[in-house]
């Protein structure tokens, strides 16, 4: 399943990894290691950041992804289902919603 992963880096020690010139090697080596079907950097919450789009087999790959970031760079990480329009497409959206009808009161 396709997932987005939202990176949140704290200003250190990213800061000390910049001025010692290991932070982009790093982040090179871990995008290696996890190949995302796409990242992008950007800001989160007013910190440096990263948004990838994986794709997990099951729940015991999540720390094959999280661990690079946590253990280099102490960052945060946030996982979300995505669904593409097929996927939404197959959920049958209209039976879910005569199985769960709500009846409106008068």
């Amino acid at each position: 399943m396709k997932m987005l992963v939202n990176v949140t880096f704290p200003i250190e020690p990213f800061n000390t990894m910049v001025k010692k010139g290991t932070a982009g090697e790093i982040i090179g080596r871990v995008i290696d290691d996890i190949n995302p079907e796409s990242i992008y950097f950007t800001d989160q919450d007013g910190h440096r950041g990263a948004v990838m789009v994986v794709e997990i087999s099951k729940a015991v790959d999540i720390p094959s992804i999280s661990e690079p970031w946590f253990l280099n760079f102490e960052a945060s990480c946030e996982f979300k289902i995505a669904l593409t329009s097929d996927d939404l497409m197959q959920s049958n959206l209209t039976k879910l919603a005569e199985k769960w009808k709500v009846v409106e009161m008068n």
